[in-house]
Formats: C-alpha cells, sequence, structure tokens
C-alpha cells in the first residue's frame, strides 16, 4: 500500500475539490491509487462538488442565533437565490448558526464542528453541494456576548424565522431588566441594518481610512481659495460629518430621525432600571464583498457557434 501522504491528499483535493477527511479516506480505501481514489469520491458523491466550486456562489442566506448574553450571526452562499427558498439549504444555514453559538466564529473550527447527525458541518456541506447541484460556501461567522445584558437579533428581508438577506447583531451591557433591554437591542439593530455603520466609536475608526478622508477633505477645502486657518475648520467640520455617516454612536436614530444613537442608549437606562452600554455590533448583508460574475449569454452561445 503505498503511503498516505499530505502531498498526495493535497493532490487529491485539487483533482476534485473534496474534503481534506474525505479526500484522506478515499486514499485509504484505494490503497493510495490516486486515480481510484478520484473515481471512489465520484461514487460517493463527493467529487460531484469539486466540479462546482469554481462557480461563484454569491447568493444564500444569512443567519442569526442569539440567547441571553451571547448571539451569532453566519453567512451561507449559494449560486442562486432559488436555494435560499430550498428547506434542506435552511436547515443547514440554522444549524450553522446554531454550532457558531456553541463553538465560536472561527470559521475552520466550526467546518470541523460535528452535528447531530455525527458529521462536520463541512461533510454535512458537501453533501448539500452534491445533492442540490450548486457550489455553496460556508463563509463568516461572528459570535458577540456580554457578561450580563443581552446580545440582540435582527433580520431583514426574512426568508424565514432567523434566516435572510441582511443579519444583526447588537450587544448592550446592563444589569437592568432583560426584556426591556432586548427591545432596545432590537431596535437598535434595526437602525444598524438601516444605517449602515462602519465603527462603534469615533475611537475605532480604522487610522488610515480616516486619514484617507481627511486628505480628500483638505484637497477639496484647499480648493475654495480661503486662508488655511479657515481650511482647519471647514476640515473638522467635515471630519464631525464622516462620524455621523459611519460612527454607530455617532449616528442619528433613524425610528425617530434625530436622536443620537448615544444619547438612545443613555436614555435607555430609565426604562431599564440601571446604566446601558452599547459594547459591539454585527452586521452581515448578503454577498458583500463577493465580485459576482457577469455573463455574456449572447457572447457565450457565439463563441460555441464558432462566430
Amino acid at each position: 500500500m503505498a503511503e498516505i501522504t499530505a502531498s498526495l491528499v493535497k493532490e487529491l483535493r485539487e483533482k476534485t475539490g473534496a474534503g481534506m477527511m474525505d479526500c484522506k479516506k478515499a486514499l485509504s480505501e484505494t490503497a493510495g491509487d490516486l486515480e481510484a481514489a478520484i473515481d471512489w469520491l465520484r461514487k460517493k458523491g463527493l467529487a460531484a462538488a469539486a466540479k462546482k466550486a469554481g462557480r461563484v456562489a454569491a447568493e444564500g442566506l444569512v443567519a442569526v442565533a442569539a440567547e441571553g448574553t451571547k448571539g451569532a450571526v453566519i453567512e451561507v452562499n449559494a449560486e442562486t437565490d432559488f436555494v435560499a427558498r430550498n428547506e434542506q439549504f435552511q436547515g443547514f444555514v440554522k444549524s450553522v448558526a446554531a454550532t457558531a453559538l456553541s463553538n465560536g466564529d472561527n470559521v475552520e473550527t466550526l467546518k470541523a464542528a460535528k452535528v447531530a447527525s455525527g458529521k462536520t458541518l463541512d461533510e454535512e456541506l458537501t453533501a448539500l453541494i452534491a445533492t442540490i447541484g450548486e457550489n455553496m460556501n460556508f463563509r463568516r461567522a461572528k459570535v458577540l456576548s456580554v457578561s450580563q445584558g443581552v446580545v440582540a437579533s435582527y433580520i431583514h428581508s426574512a426568508t424565514a424565522p432567523g434566516l435572510g438577506k441582511i443579519g444583526v447583531l447588537v450587544a448592550l451591557e446592563s444589569a437592568g431588566d432583560a426584556a426591556k433591554l432586548a427591545d432596545v437591542g432590537k431596535q437598535i439593530a434595526m437602525h444598524v441594518a438601516a444605517a449602515t455603520p462602519l465603527f462603534l466609536n469615533v475611537d475605532s475608526v480604522d487610522g488610515a481610512a480616516l486619514e484617507r478622508e481627511r486628505a480628500v477633505l483638505t484637497e477639496q477645502a484647499a480648493a475654495s481659495g480661503k486662508p488655511a486657518n479657515v481650511i482647519e475648520k471647514m476640515v473638522e467640520g467635515r471630519i464631525r460629518k464622516y462620524y455621523e455617516e459611519v460612527v454607530l454612536l455617532e449616528q442619528v436614530f433613524v425610528i425617530d430621525g434625530e436622536t443620537k444613537i448615544s444619547k438612545v442608549v443613555e436614555n435607555a437606562a430609565k426604562d431599564v432600571g440601571a446604566p446601558v452600554k452599547l459594547v459591539g455590533f454585527a452586521r452581515f448583508a448578503l454577498g458583500d464583498g463577493i465580485e459576482k460574475e457577469e455573463k455574456d449569454f449572447a457572447a457565450e452561445v457565439a463563441a460555441q457557434l464558432g462566430n
């Protein structure tokens, strides 16, 4: 029997796109024969997923799972919006969110975690790809927790309970009434879904992003021909406006259109019976950052016809 080396497993993965554990098993079952291992994977329906691996998966679902002081938001992608309505796919996405809630948000760790079926999440995903016939990808996860208080969740454009196109978590620390705190958290989560903040507070604004913004604003202000001291004041005013656009605590609450989120949090203390602190948020929008494939079907047909 040939030695099952890491390089042999790697080669089989590259040829088939099947999971690492599946490749190791295939090689073990076929005494290290690479071609026989490829056939073994094909017979099991595992290599079929590989043929789909190159296709862009930018649709799918975002899911949230929250329980008291902890919450998780995850994204699983597929090729078409049609799959998002598939009950089997929805069940898998829910299981990913539940697994993240228990196991944290490291994607590779979660893929290796076992679920109720006894299989790993990665194995379940591979089987789902083979069954449904589309490329799929468990892309990302985020877990938030507080020592006391609540992590509230919200789904926008819900396809099913806990599933949709935008998922939000909001972490509030407080010793106050948990039910009332959860209501505040949900309202802020709805705001986050609509307003798309990038940072929690001014201190957390990315330094490089701020410097780029400052440079652009300075150049714009300089074009006015005003004195340097006036330009400086103009830039600082515009930086404050920038904070109001990208910093959650500086944004105006979309629900009433006038109160800053920082003030909403401060006012919540009266209702919940204790001071409230907004310590974190997460917002996942389906397909964010994925370059979608634009197909020119007329050109494809012409190419096939040799024109």
